[in-house]
């Protein structure tokens, strides 16, 4: 029994000093005591470029202004000179109304007016033959005086018959009624003959071109908007769900509170649509450029490596191993991101990160191998 044991004893401290045996290819097997061979990555060359930062948001098409049309006395519809649909310049004639009393009454106040002014001139010569009486000592000059104080009472009478007419004049263009402004006709609710009365809706007329986009954004992209706004005009675009167009626009309005319960400001966006291609009630996508990064660093988002160390990537040093560049994320695209702390002529490690460590040995992949750009993240 001792002699087994003995035995035993020898055999586990003959076999524990032994070397590991090598992994194929000359590389250590993992765990062993050899050292292990480079990792083979895939690298990229950063980009120099200018990155538009963009803020994006779901937006409602809008008109500038909308006019309910409504009469402003109470008649009959004798004509309507528009189609429903129809495109309007402001000033042209949409609907006549029954003006004939509203002619009489504009007649009488100016016939009123005619009497005035005769019977204005007829006093004022009274006035200056007692002037030229008066000269010549043949009237008092009490009579001279009541002779002035009556012209002035019928010039005053004649002024307000003048306004009198002016307002029935008034009156009578309320049975004309013409487009306030250049737009588009929406459904017409009122036929020759129908009686309208002050809350009797015409039609509706809302302007097309331009245009508005209304959409929210956080409240704390607000600095941002301020300044670019300050620096100039802030472009806009906005395309349709689904669609491949986009229209060019800019920023017309932030409001000036910010909403306490959502955190968002309300800003608006105008547009040129001279052919339509936005309709008031439409949803669309917008994006909104707040500033131009200059010749900024692209590199693939894939690149970038989060940790309790920060935010950093592997670049590849002269003598082949991994060294790590602490990089600022300045903004994110697609699959790219424009990044602070490099200077653009590393080669930036994007796949086999994950087998890395600082000053490990490094093996560049075969050109026709390099996949850095379509690579997922490591």
């Amino acid at each position: 029994m001792g002699a087994a044991l003995v035995m035993g004893g020898g055999w586990y401290y003959t076999h524990q000093g032994a070397e590991p045996a090598a992994a194929p290819g000359g590389q250590a097997k993992p765990g062993a005591g050899g050292a292990q061979g480079p990792t083979t990555v895939n690298v990229v060359k950063p980009q120099r470029q200018d990155v538009a930062v963009l803020l994006q948001a779901n937006g409602t098409v809008t008109p500038i202004s909308t006019v309910d049309l409504h009469p402003q006395t109470t008649s009959t519809i004798t004509k309507v000179h528009i189609r429903e649909g129809q495109y309007v310049k402001a000033g042209e004639l949409m609907f006549s109304l029954d003006e004939r009393s509203a002619r009489a009454n504009l007649d009488k106040a100016q016939a009123q007016v005619a009497r005035d002014q005769a019977s204005l001139g007829d006093l004022e010569r009274q006035y200056q033959r007692g002037q030229e009486l008066l000269s010549k000592n043949f009237i008092a000059q009490g009579a001279v005086d009541t002779l002035k104080s009556q012209v002035e009472s019928a010039r005053a009478l004649l002024r307000a018959d003048v306004a009198a007419a002016r307002s029935v004049a008034v009156d009578a263009s309320y049975h004309t009624i013409r487009a306030p402004m250049s737009g588009r006709v929406g459904a017409i609710g009122v036929y020759p003959g129908s009686l309208v009365q002050l809350s009797t809706s015409l039609t509706s007329i809302t302007q097309l071109d331009p245009i508005n986009v209304s959409f929210t954004l956080p409240e704390s992209a607000l600095g941002g908007l301020l300044e670019a706004q300050r620096a100039g005009a802030v472009p806009v675009k906005a395309a349709l769900a689904g669609a491949a167009d986009e229209v060019a626009g800019q920023l017309s309005f932030i409001d000036n509170t910010v909403d306490p319960v959502a955190g968002v400001i309300r800003v608006k966006a105008q547009f040129a649509n001279a052919q339509t291609k936005l309709w008031p009630g439409q949803y669309v996508n917008t994006k909104l450029t707040v500033q131009t990064l200059k010749d900024a660093t692209v590199i693939p988002q894939n690149a970038i490596i989060n940790n309790t160390r920060g935010v950093f990537v592997y670049t590849v040093a002269a003598d082949q191993t991994a060294q790590t560049t602490n990089v600022k994320r300045l903004y994110s695209f697609g699959a790219n991101v424009a990044v602070s702390g490099l200077n653009g002529d590393e080669q930036v490690i994007v796949e086999g990160k994950q087998n890395l460590r600082p000053g490990g040995k490094v093996k560049l992949a075969a050109p026709g191998k390099q996949k850095g750009e379509k690579g997922g993240s490591a």
